[in-house]
Parts: C-alpha cells; sequence; structure tokens
C-alpha cells in the first residue's frame, strides 16, 4: 500500500475532520470560559475586596488553576459516585454481626453516631 492509498481512505479523513472539530470545540470553549471568568471577576472582586480587573489570559490562568486545585487532574465528581455504590454493596452483603462490628470500628475512631443507627 503507497502513501497516496492510505491517504484517500475515508476513514482517516473522517478521524482528521473528527480530530479538528473535537480541536476546535476546546478552543472555543477555553475561550468562552476564560471570558465568563474575566467578566465575574471584573464586575465581582473590585467591589467586592478591591481587586484590580483582570486580563482575559489572566482569568484564563485563574480558571485553569482553579481546575488543578479543586478538581484536581481527574475528570469531576464521578469518582465519588462509585465509592458510595461501593460502599453501599458492600453494607448489603455484610451479616449483622460485620456490621455491628464495623459499628464499632467506627465508634472507636470518630465517637458515637446514635442518629445514623436508628435510621438503618
Amino acid at each position: 500500500m503507497s502513501f497516496n492509498d492510505w491517504e484517500h481512505k475515508p476513514m482517516n479523513r473522517r478521524r482528521g475532520l473528527r480530530i479538528l472539530k473535537v480541536a476546535g470545540i476546546a478552543i472555543l470553549a477555553l475561550g468562552v470560559f476564560g471570558l465568563v471568568v474575566r467578566g465575574l471577576w471584573n464586575w465581582l472582586m473590585p467591589e467586592l475586596f478591591g481587586l484590580r480587573p483582570i486580563t482575559f489570559w489572566q482569568a484564563l490562568g485563574v480558571w485553569i488553576l482553579s481546575r488543578i486545585l479543586l478538581a484536581g487532574f481527574h475528570g469531576g465528581h464521578s469518582k465519588d459516585r462509585r465509592w458510595r455504590a461501593r460502599l453501599i454493596d458492600r453494607w448489603e452483603r455484610m451479616s449483622p454481626e460485620e456490621r455491628e462490628k464495623f459499628r464499632e470500628k467506627l465508634r472507636h475512631r470518630w465517637g458515637p453516631f446514635e442518629e445514623a443507627e436508628r435510621s438503618s
């Protein structure tokens, strides 16, 4: 197969268009987020805290920094729902003796929690 044959396959063309489309949407989203952060900052922060207005690039930097610090590098909070589902599943599979042993460990570590016990 020559280089020209590979280049003309419809799958590669679609893949290239898809990459361009995703890149365009990502650039557009970054621009919108930067404008929104800049607008909110320049509207609220000078008035509330006496801070200076910021530029678009500073706003983009603030947004990226907040994503890193508050959300980490993973994609959101879906991880939080999974651990809860696993805990509920594990709790439902426990025998009454195992549940009581687990409650004792929690009491020892965190103190009494009578209200939570009455609801279960």
